[in-house]
């Protein structure tokens, strides 16, 4: 039994949400695909919402389609302050 495929594996942006878990990725290289959520971040309740960066897992035979395997984190996320505190 040979190995399951290949699959690429891209970074893109959620640009749209649509029923079910499936959103509309706009992939760094400008390509626009339909994907759908993985069962790993379906099972961890990872909310995935328009703006945000995610990786992309898409088969070589349909370029239109693939799973998000990965939601990335934001920036402020990383530097620990989410909100802006500016007082005036």
């Amino acid at each position: 039994m040979e190995d399951k495929e290949k699959k690429v594996i891209h970074e893109g942006l959620i640009v749209k949400g649509f029923p079910n878990g499936m959103f509309q990725v706009r992939l760094d290289n400008g390509n626009e695909v339909l994907g759908y959520i993985s069962g790993n971040i379906r099972r961890n309740f990872i909310q995935i919402l328009p703006g945000d960066r995610v990786q992309i897992e898409i088969s070589r035979y349909d370029l239109t389609k693939g799973r998000i395997i990965y939601r990335l984190r934001h920036k402020e996320e990383e530097d620990g302050d989410e909100y802006d505190y500016d007082e005036d």
